[in-house]
């Protein structure tokens, strides 16, 4: 981060907070402090002064295009309310620990989810390998709330798994205040709930219930908030720079027609494993695609791999089980692409013991080769598992296991 600032310092970029957290937490304390609605252009303007240090310039070519404005539905005040009237820096380090400690969580969680079981040495090594991953540092570094999605989403499917209904829903609901990332996971839980609708019922009244009590506070708080947080969100995508992998791939026109078929191969999905057991394979598929159609579908954005994590656990034993030939390669090259990061860091540091460091600068961004590759190939890999696990398990589970 330091090498990120001085590039930034010698192109006259603004510096200040950067802070991913400090919009929505300035947001949050201007309406429910000071009664000033968060999408406004004044509140954007102060958030500017603290997140770049002063106000950005549309003339300036220098300038960021992102405009750091309050770009989130209005009831994730509620969420960062207990933190507005605590001065900024003391908010900032206690969410870097906050979402490092619950990503190394969303481990034990995901693995529960999916019926993983292993020993507690490889629950707590691969905990502390996910947050020594470079995802998981910008969320230390820049503490986005994609970082805390992934913590509700992970909790949400372990709840499912333990059968709390309704404490499932209730933090799938509190998830969609990123709903760009929770809403593919979103539509595969309530498809999923209908497969057994008596039991699981629970789980839509609770998402269904905290969702309106959500927007209707938030409508109290901030009336047409919805159309505000609609246009705010519009206005984002028109300067959020980088490109889906998708738009990547096929271009403006045809990525279209991809996250299209993509949406709707999830769809699918849901509906074929919609009768499937709480912690089966089955529902492990299910989540990995909602995770990584997610990331294939929205600009490109590296913390937002933190949501890879049921995808990579329910792909890990595809790499010793005989699961065919395509899938088996396919789920050793999402391994491969993210052990690159960690050998190469780990390499990179012991050279710096006896190299200086301006010597090394020129191999710095080694270990970010294998950033942009992984979620395509994971995607890749997920297909290629649920393909072969229903040419080898036509009929999902029907009965979940009992966990008394």
């Amino acid at each position: 981060m330091p090498a990120n600032t001085q590039v930034a310092q010698a192109k006259a970029v603004p510096i200040g907070n950067n802070s991913d957290l400090y919009p929505r937490w300035l947001g949050a304390r201007e309406l429910l402090l000071h009664h000033r609605d968060p999408y406004s252009p004044e509140v954007t303007r102060e958030i500017q002064r603290g997140f770049y240090g002063r106000e950005i310039d549309p003339g300036n070519p220098n300038d960021p295009h992102d405009q750091a404005a309050f770009a989130y539905p209005v009831y994730v005040v509620f969420v960062l309310a207990p933190f507005v009237r605590s001065s900024f820096g003391t908010v900032q380090a206690i969410f870097r620990w906050v979402l490092l400690f619950g990503i190394a969580l969303t481990i034990p969680a995901w693995m529960y989810a999916i019926g993983l079981r292993k020993s507690p040495a490889w629950t707590l090594s691969a905990a502390v390998l996910t947050i020594s991953t470079y995802p998981a540092m910008l969320e230390f570094y820049m503490q986005n709330l994609a970082g805390l999605v992934a913590v509700l989403l992970a909790f949400s499917a372990a709840a499912a798994a333990r059968r709390w209904f309704a404490l499932s829903g209730f933090l799938l609901a509190l998830a969609t205040i990123k709903p760009q990332l929770s809403g593919l996971f979103v539509l595969c839980f309530l498809v999923w709930a209908s497969g057994s609708w008596s039991r699981r019922k629970r789980l839509v009244a609770s998402f269904a219930t905290t969702l309106v009590a959500l927007a209707v506070a938030g409508q109290i708080l901030l009336p047409h908030w919805i159309s505000e947080f609609l246009a705010a969100a519009q206005e984002y995508s028109s300067y959020a720079s980088d490109p889906s992998i998708l738009r990547f791939a096929f271009g403006p026109v045809l990525s279209w027609l991809a996250v299209a078929v993509m949406c709707m191969g999830v769809v699918l999905v849901a509906l074929r494993y919609r009768n499937c057991a709480e912690g089966s394979t089955e529902f492990g598929y299910l989540l990995a695609a909602a995770a990584t159609v997610t990331l294939a579908i929205l600009p490109v954005t590296v913390y937002n791999q933190v949501l890879l994590v049921p995808a990579l656990l329910t792909l890990s034993p595809n790499i010793q089980i005989s699961s065919g030939l395509l899938p088996r390669a396919l789920a050793k090259a999402s391994f491969a692409c993210l052990g690159w990061q960690w050998l190469t860091a780990a390499s990179l540091g012991l050279c710096s013991v006896v190299i200086a460091p301006e010597r090394l600068h020129i191999a710095v961004k080694f270990p970010l080769l294998t950033l942009i590759a992984l979620p395509p190939v994971a995607l890749l890999a997920v297909a290629a598992g649920i393909i072969s696990l229903q040419s080898t398990s036509p009929i999902p589970q029907l009965l979940a296991v009992s966990r008394e």
